[in-house]
């Protein structure tokens, strides 16, 4: 079975119970599917401090709680997947909390990987650009489908692959990961 949450606002996430909750209900899942996320713009420095927050709880924690309630049931069902879902934001500065905050999911499903190795626990980042879905309607910039984004990961799991990368956006700003920093920035032309 697999097992995702989102919701408004990230709300199930921000909370243990819920989470826990969710985790009970779902004792036979092999592949947990981690999409829930929030976008709050603003800027880092003068921008709302606690739309800040309620990003990072959402995007790192939110995750994280769910990684921890349903690791012991991954191993109990044979190792199974945890697949987190971050953006190519991730790589790129210039996107406020969110992008801070997938940046530092980026780095806990890093981690995770390797905590969850040995009860034989596949863990799958998934990178994307923009996917056509009501977060970032407003955008007028090319999107991939949900579906193509979805035959990307499946094909991933399939192959055990660690990472995901869903679309030629992810995949140009993965490759400049290794060039000067001031090439990591995203913006919006208009």
């Amino acid at each position: 079975m697999a097992t995702g949450v989102h919701g408004s606002g990230g709300r199930p996430v921000r909370s243990e119970a819920s989470v826990a909750a969710l985790a009970e209900a779902a004792a036979d899942a092999e592949i947990v599917f981690n999409n829930a996320g929030i976008l709050l713009p603003g800027p880092l420095l003068t921008g709302d401090f606690q739309r800040a927050v309620v990003t990072f709880d959402v995007n790192v924690f939110g995750s994280l709680r769910m990684a921890r309630a349903f690791a012991p049931i991954l191993a109990a069902n044979g190792g199974g997947a945890l697949v987190n879902m971050h953006s190519v934001l991730s790589w790129l500065a210039g996107s406020g909390a969110y992008g801070a905050s997938k940046a530092a999911a980026w780095s806990v499903t890093n981690s995770l990987r390797l905590e969850l190795a040995r009860q034989n626990t596949q863990v799958v980042g998934v990178h994307a650009g923009f996917i056509d879905t009501e977060m970032v309607s407003a955008i007028e910039l090319p999107k991939a489908t949900p579906g193509e984004v979805a035959a990307r990961i499946v094909d991933g799991l399939e192959a055990g692959a660690t990472e995901v990368l869903a679309d030629d956006a992810t995949v140009a700003a993965k490759a400049a990961l290794s060039g000067p920093v001031e090439h990591l920035a995203f913006s919006i032309a208009r």
